[in-house]
């Protein structure tokens, strides 16, 4: 079907809908104008997609709860919504990297990566860091269960735009290559609005504010060792990696959260 385009589609607007196609399943290519806005001018929206995905896992989550399913279940469906809403698409880049760091210099690393057949690693990566996710979420009351999905997911995607920013690719094509590297007052702009979603969480709760910055900081400092590996081994970003520094960050959040709050 052909794509529309639309005349007076505002820049922003333009820019948020281009992230939402590329970072969920959603069907908003339809409205996107043609040519559509580069990538790299369009990574201040993850966040907002990351808010946006997070909030309806927040939806699910809650409505599980209300429907009195025990927090487990209540957790692993609003994990399953997330996963559905974008496709599995961090999940698989977190797969391809687990299998890829096996390698013996980069350039077998991204041969593997690019393997559409999954490894043992990737299994256990992604059967690993899902388990923690779905824990960690049913470990939490539910307000602050359902502001957690919502800020995780918000700021571990800002993550992956300053990646963008600071890494190089590792490849001359791919994800990677074909963002191109965003302007610093882009990620800026995305990491002031993934921030404004743990201003909110810290404000809904000021007897807990003081949980959520190290909830930041192990989200960070988890992005930071997949980037290390990742310049290490690949001498840079792909796609995989963005997607692998978004589940780190995310499950590191949670965690973190889980053994505070």
């Amino acid at each position: 079907m052909a794509r529309r385009s639309p005349r007076h589609q505002p820049q922003r607007l333009s820019e948020l809908l281009l992230a939402l196609v590329w970072l969920t399943r959603l069907p908003v290519w339809r409205v996107l104008p043609d040519p559509a806005p580069a990538l790299s001018v369009s990574v201040w929206a993850f966040p907002l997609v990351g808010a946006l995905v997070g909030a309806l896992a927040a939806c699910v989550w809650s409505l599980a709860l209300w429907l009195e399913l025990t927090p487990m279940l209540a957790a692993l469906l609003a994990i399953a919504a997330m996963i559905l809403l974008t496709g599995a698409l961090h999940e698989d880049g977190l797969a391809d990297l687990a299998d890829g760091l096996g390698g013996n210099n980069p350039a077998q690393c991204l041969d593997i990566m690019r393997d559409s057949r999954i490894g043992s690693y990737g299994v256990i990566a992604i059967g690993m860091v899902t388990a923690a996710r779905v824990g960690a979420l049913a470990s939490l009351p539910w307000a602050e269960g359902a502001m957690a999905l919502i800020a995780m997911a918000s700021l571990s995607r800002a993550g992956m735009a300053a990646a963008l920013w600071l890494m190089p690719p590792a490849r001359r094509d791919g994800l990677g290559h074909a963002a191109g590297r965003p302007g610093g007052g882009t990620v800026a702009l995305a990491l002031v609005l993934g921030g404004l979603s743990i201003l909110l969480a810290m404000f809904y709760d000021p007897s807990q504010r003081f949980d959520w910055p190290v909830a930041v900081l192990a989200l960070f400092l988890a992005q930071l060792w997949i980037a290390r590996l990742a310049l290490k081994k690949l001498r840079g970003q792909t796609g995989d990696v963005l997607g692998a520094m978004q589940q780190a960050g995310e499950v590191a959040g949670l965690l973190a959260l889980a053994a505070l709050l």
